[in-house]
């Protein structure tokens, strides 16, 4: 006896690709608000702890930085009611969403151990932010953001070797480069619907 063999209809073989291509899409929309948010905040913050370091001269000017705080409460509610709305998790979604907690616990460990010098720490967090940025680029195929990633690899070292004058300003350029322009770039493609 010979097995049957069906032979698949025109509509059948579409439906299978259609179904095999979005379990590897990403929601650019909600990658988009991110790089955006954490792009700002972080500008925001870095050029004002220099504005009042530098020219205001207070010795608490890493008071900024709390201003992340509320950051992390925005982005989470966001990724989660935003997550809760979609009707399918893809493979890359879950690639890009473990890729960035992945920073996010080696940020968390990275402030624990240089919790008594954290005028040091920039140059690491560029060092370790590059690393989601430059494989979330990969996961999307967005070049914008893999050379994003490569930014801030090159940017931790300015500000490593950069000195006080001029490390200082090399994060939020840094950011601009590595997220913003990303980030803006991405949304404009996920309002044409271009990707």
């Amino acid at each position: 006896m010979e097995p049957s063999e069906k032979i698949m209809t025109g509509e059948e073989s579409l439906r299978i690709i259609s179904e095999m291509l979005n379990k590897t899409r990403v929601n650019f929309r909600q990658g988009s608000f991110h790089l955006l948010l954490w792009g700002w905040l972080i500008v925001i913050c870095s050029l004002t702890e220099f504005i009042l370091d530098r020219l205001a001269g207070l010795a608490h000017s890493y008071y900024a930085w709390f201003l992340v705080i509320p950051g992390v409460i925005v982005s989470m509610a966001y990724g989660f009611f935003s997550g809760r709305k979609l009707k399918v998790h893809t493979y890359a979604d879950s690639i890009w969403m473990w890729t960035w907690i992945g920073f996010l616990v080696a940020m968390i460990i990275l402030f624990v151990i240089h919790s008594r010098s954290m005028e040091t720490i920039s140059p690491y967090i560029l060092l370790l932010v590059g690393f989601p940025t430059f494989v979330s680029g990969f996961i999307i195929k967005f070049r914008p953001l893999i050379i994003g990633g490569i930014c801030f690899w090159f940017f931790a070292l300015v500000v490593f070797f950069g000195g006080p004058t001029i490390g200082p300003l090399g994060v939020p350029v840094a950011m601009i480069i590595g997220y913003l322009i990303p980030g803006y770039m991405l949304k404009n493609k996920v309002d044409h619907d271009t990707i």
